[in-house]
């Protein structure tokens, strides 16, 4: 099994760079912060309170939750759009501080892997808890300003400051909880994507696996 582990916080290219990868390596993709996201809108449709500990595990542990490249589908329904709404980004680092969410979460994304024989996985803790025996772990990081330019490019009816402001608030709250907080994993190679474009970033990345040393636009990483 082969597992590419893409971590780093909101911004820092994680989804882009590790589609990017999943293509190049003829491996499966999966973006695990879907999985976070896509527990909050059920929580969120339930009526519930995504604080309520034991109301987020159980329907994490109860949903039918399916996550494709370009569609997420919860409990039947198409939330593909949602989880990337703002009620859902306001809530969703509540929802993956729960310890009992996450577990359920990481067993998950094991056994995605696992049928799947390996894949490249992004999120904020694949290189420390999801799969500490990646064979590639990548910490992508960027300036704070950057990442806040590139998403508010994203949602188009938020200004920087908004996004700013949100940002520092979720690198805070993923960085300090107590369940699979944001860190760089200790053999993780950090790679800053500030001021770089996709391809130089993807090209990088392959240049870290042997026998793998272009990237998208056929350069030597």
């Amino acid at each position: 099994m082969r597992v590419i582990a893409i971590d780093g916080p909101a911004g820092s290219g994680k989804s882009t760079v590790a589609r990017a990868l999943a293509r190049q390596l003829g491996l499966q993709y999966l973006d695990t912060g879907a999985m976070y996201r896509a527990v909050t809108f059920a929580v969120l449709r339930s009526g519930g309170d995504p604080c309520d500990t034991e109301t987020a595990a159980g329907i994490a542990r109860s949903m039918d939750l399916e996550v494709g490249l370009d569609q997420v589908i919860v409990d039947g329904v198409d939330a593909t759009l949602e989880i990337r709404g703002p009620e859902v980004t306001r809530a969703v680092s509540e929802v993956a501080a729960n310890a009992a969410v996450r577990s359920e979460l990481v067993s998950r994304q094991r056994e995605w892997a696992r049928q799947r024989d390996g894949g490249v996985l992004e999120g904020r803790d694949i290189g420390t808890v999801v799969f500490p025996d990646a064979d590639l772990k990548v910490y992508l990081t960027a300036d704070p300003s950057e990442r806040a330019k590139r998403r508010a490019k994203e949602v188009s009816d938020l200004d920087y400051e908004t996004v700013a402001t949100d940002l520092a608030r979720r690198d805070a709250l993923d960085s300090n909880r107590k369940a699979g907080p944001l860190v760089e994993a200790g053999d993780a190679v950090v790679v800053d994507t500030t001021g770089l474009d996709i391809d130089g970033v993807v090209a990088r990345v392959l240049a870290l696996l042997p026998g793998e040393t272009r990237g998208p636009d056929g350069v030597p990483g």
